[in-house]
């Protein structure tokens, strides 16, 4: 079954008719916001509920709005969600190709960009997709951490990538953002992302039963090159990959003031175990950002 929300294309082929991944009954309340209000900062000046502040806030796109993409490039979109990063891929590539589990969410994702004309959203599980066409840029983020979820492999996450490369043309390029699980908040008293647990990424998830795993950036090379992917480049957005406001490379790493992290910038309350811009400097200072940077972007080539 095919759907059409303004220009946006809504296709339900590899549907299983079973949304397993919500944020509950608030992506109600989201989709009703956008059905009635194109303008999302017009949203979230009037609605100040964190799910609605983290899915619809257009800061979320500079994750993307920097990244030089080749001309007239197609993309595949894995795990789009609620659309936070969907306009910018429809900006600066040719065309996008979205998939995501939760037809709820897909629902929220075209109708915020119902004008987007060269996007479609398949509401499948990425594993079942079947499409025969290979892309020049494949994105994972915040999709890499739950491929234990959706993928039957003793090494999940590595199968995932292998997975991914396929769909890949020669040259082509998957584009990660993830968090780090050593990232400096985490040591500073901020849960873990994903568990809600204090301390639960460091100490290696040893008191949830969560499937979702972060990694170090030494980690998380190793995974990427295990599964075939030759270049890979890290990148460091500040404070986070969700709300970045600075991205940093190794090329191009920050001098002692050049960042600072302001309290109000995580979605929960955290202890303030230190002054986190205090040790930021200090770390700086021993070449140590890239270790205990809060996410990973990371560029991968076939």
């Amino acid at each position: 079954m095919i759907k059409e929300i303004g220009k946006v294309v809504l296709d339900y082929t590899f549907y299983s008719e079973k949304d397993s991944y919500s944020d509950g009954d608030i992506e109600n309340d989201i989709l009703d916001l956008v059905k009635n209000e194109k303008d999302v900062e017009k949203i979230i000046r009037q609605d100040d509920r964190w799910p609605v502040i983290y899915h619809l806030s257009p800061v979320r796109q500079n994750i993307l709005e920097w990244y030089d993409f080749k001309e007239n490039a197609e993309c595949l979109e894995v795990g789009s969600g609620c659309g936070a990063i969907t306009g910018v891929l429809s900006r600066k590539t040719a065309y996008v190709d979205c998939v995501d589990l939760s037809e709820r969410r897909c629902l929220i994702n075209a109708y915020r960009n119902s004008q987007c004309d060269n996007v479609t959203i398949y509401i499948a599980n990425f594993n079942n997709l079947r499409l025969e066409k290979q892309y020049d840029y494949i994105t994972l983020i915040g999709v890499l951490e739950y491929a234990a979820y959706y993928t039957d492999s003793e090494n999940p996450f590595v199968a995932f990538l292998k997975n991914i490369r396929k769909m890949l043309k020669p040259g082509g390029k998957v584009l990660i953002a993830i968090e780090n699980k050593y990232g400096l908040k985490y040591w500073n008293g901020k849960a873990e992302d994903h568990t809600g647990m204090y301390f639960e990424g460091i100490t290696g998830y040893g008191r949830t039963k969560s499937r979702v795993r972060t990694f170090s950036k030494d980690k998380l090379q190793r995974i990427v090159e295990e599964a075939g992917y030759q270049e890979i480049t890290f990148y460091y957005p500040v404070p986070d990959y969700k709300f970045p406001r600075q991205i940093f490379s190794d090329a191009y790493l920050p001098s002692g003031g050049s960042i600072t992290f302001e309290k109000n910038v995580y979605d929960n309350n955290a202890f303030e175990l230190f002054d986190e811009n205090a040790a930021l400097k200090e770390i700086i200072a021993d070449g140590k950002f890239d270790f205990f940077a809060n996410s990973f972007f990371v560029e991968a080539e076939v």
